[in-house]
C-alpha cells in the first residue's frame, strides 16, 4: 500500500493527484472488462479459456471447464468432518431463516366477478460468483444459494476460479450440499459473460449473484440487463 503523508502545504496536490489517479484506473478496467466481455460474447469457450490462462494460471481447457463428480467427490474425501459439520450446520441455520422471507401468492374474485391474482414465480437459473484466493468462503455459497432454494430456483450453478489449479474443498462441498447442478473452474469478468451470454458450455442464466473484486464488479454492471444481477458492491 502506497502511504502519503500528510503535509498541510501538498495536501491539495496531492488530494487531486489521487483522486485523478484512482479516475483514471477505473477507466483503464472498464475497457478491459469491456473488451472481456465483448470477446466472450462471440468467441465463447475459446475466450473463456484464453483469459483464465492469461489471469489464473489455470490449466482450463474447453473440455474441463467443468468440475466432473470424479472431481467434487475427489476435492472433498479428505475435507475434516468437523468443517463437513460446521458448513451442514451453516446451511440449515441460514435455510431455516430464510423459510421465513418466502412470499406466497394469491388470487380472489371481487364483487364484479372478476378473477384477480398476484403470483410468485421463481427463476429458472441463476449464476453464483464465488471468488478465489483468499476470498473463497463456503459460507458465500450458502448465502447466495439457499435464497435461491427457498425461491424455488430448480437450476442453480456456480462459477469458482482456481489460481494455480487450487480448488476449495469447503466451497466445493458446500455447493453440493447446496444442490449446485453443475460447478465451472473459471472466475473473473470472463466468467460473468459466459454466466450472462451462454457458451457451448456454460449455461446462461437468468440472475447473477456473488461477491468478486474489481472487475468482476464491472462486468455484473456491463451485463445488468441482459440479466439480473444481485448488486453493484461498493465502494
Amino acid at each position: 500500500m502506497k502511504i502519503i503523508k500528510f503535509n498541510k502545504n501538498r495536501f491539495l496536490k496531492d488530494f487531486d493527484y489521487i483522486s485523478r489517479n484512482r479516475k483514471s484506473n477505473f477507466s483503464n478496467k472498464v475497457n478491459i472488462v469491456k473488451k472481456i466481455l465483448k470477446d466472450v460474447k462471440t468467441k465463447g469457450d475459446n475466450a473463456v479459456v484464453y483469459y483464465q490462462k492469461k489471469f489464473d494460471r489455470s490449466l482450463v481447457s474447453k473440455k474441463n471447464i467443468i468440475l466432473t463428480n470424479k472431481e467434487i467427490n475427489k476435492v472433498i474425501k479428505n475435507l475434516d468432518i468437523s468443517v463437513k459439520n460446521s458448513i451442514k450446520l451453516a446451511f440449515d441455520r441460514v435455510k431455516e431463516f430464510h423459510k421465513r422471507q418466502s412470499i406466497k401468492g394469491y388470487k380472489y374474485f371481487d364483487k364484479y366477478k372478476n378473477e384477480l391474482a398476484y403470483k410468485i414465480s421463481p427463476l429458472s437459473r441463476v449464476g453464483i460468483y464465488i471468488p478465489g484466493g483468499t476470498a473463497s468462503y463456503p459460507s458465500s455459497v450458502i448465502m447466495n444459494a439457499v435464497p435461491a432454494i427457498v425461491a424455488g430456483v430448480k437450476n442453480i450453478t456456480l462459477c469458482m476460479p482456481t489460481p494455480n489449479n487450487k480448488i476449495n474443498a469447503g466451497v466445493v462441498y458446500a455447493a453440493k450440499i447446496c444442490g449446485v447442478k453443475k460447478i465451472y473452474k473459471i472466475g473473473g469478468a470472463q466468467a460473468i459473460g459466459a454466466f450472462a451470454y451462454g457458451t457451448n458450455t456454460v449455461s446462461k442464466v437468468d440472475k447473477i449473484v456473488g461477491p468478486g473484486n474489481i472487475f468482476v464488479t464491472i462486468a455484473k454492471k456491463e451485463v445488468f440487463g441482459e440479466v439480473g444481477i444481485d448488486m453493484v458492491a461498493g465502494p
